[in-house]
């Protein structure tokens, strides 16, 4: 057994970024009991049943002060996003990103805190991946879209004041559904030029995911912002979208960019 300011100091480097094995080798501590810290977020009790503000439960029911902020953290969740609940009551929020994008990591970090600034926020790794996860009473207040089964599974459609946050800060969230699921890479094409097959490449941004709501939402978003795109479907399955118009990818590329 270990005791609760052992678990602070080793949680307090994980959250710095540290590695499970680079903490694990400092502390001597295993690596399992870190993980089992991690996923309880935080040991002491006194976190689960503490009160914390929140801008929707207030009897005017307000939005989240950052606003720009939750725009990004809306697209990150509704890609690779999850809410879960404590058997002691309140809920884990959780955003996978990916190893190959530390920048990523970091912003996803960022817009936690600056959503649910009261909170804290640690890294869990994973093979391959992190979660990004943060302990609160109130996500589903904040991600109404939280409900049983996968996303693709059940209607996802934004609440009247989610709405009118995506309209006010439309890139932040389309940022976070490219920075989730989706990519900026080269593709490539032939044309025929005065009798020789010459090869061009050109960059284009993909978003791929399974529910018809989620894409539709960035589609209608990109339409707003006056981008050009077109389904792409593959195996008779129409998950991907493409922006591939060279002026809309200069604007993709000014606001979005790839991820880092």
């Amino acid at each position: 057994m270990y005791d609760v300011d052992t678990r602070k100091r080793a949680l307090a480097l994980i959250a710095q970024g540290r590695s499970l094995n680079s903490v694990s080798q400092q502390t001597g501590i295993s690596r399992a009991a870190i993980r089992d810290w991690q996923i309880r977020i935080d040991p002491l009790p006194s976190r689960l049943v503490k009160a914390l503000p929140c801008p929707r439960c207030r009897p005017e029911a307000g939005v989240p002060a950052d606003t720009a902020a939750y725009a990004y953290l809306l697209g990150l969740y509704l890609g690779d996003g999850c809410i879960s609940a404590h058997p002691k009551g309140g809920f884990y929020l959780r955003i996978v990103c990916a190893d190959a994008w530390p920048g990523l990591v970091d912003e996803c970090r960022e817009a936690i805190k600056a959503v649910r600034p009261e909170d804290s926020v640690c890294v869990v790794q994973r093979k391959g991946c992190v979660a990004v996860a943060s302990y609160s009473r109130h996500w589903p207040c904040l991600f109404p879209q939280h409900g049983p089964g996968k996303k693709h599974d059940r209607a996802i459609i934004l609440e009247p004041w989610q709405q009118t946050i995506v309209d006010e800060h439309p890139w932040e969230f389309i940022r976070g559904l490219i920075h989730s699921d989706g990519c900026r890479n080269m593709n490539w094409t032939t044309r025929v030029v005065g009798g020789e097959r010459k090869r061009y490449e050109y960059p284009r941004y993909w978003f791929t995911n399974v529910s018809d709501d989620i894409r539709r939402l960035y589609t209608n978003t990109l339409d707003k912002l006056g981008i050009e795109w077109k389904n792409c479907t593959r195996h008779g399955r129409p998950y991907n979208v493409s922006v591939a118009r060279r002026t809309s990818v200069a604007l993709m590329d000014a606001h979005v960019g790839p991820k880092f």
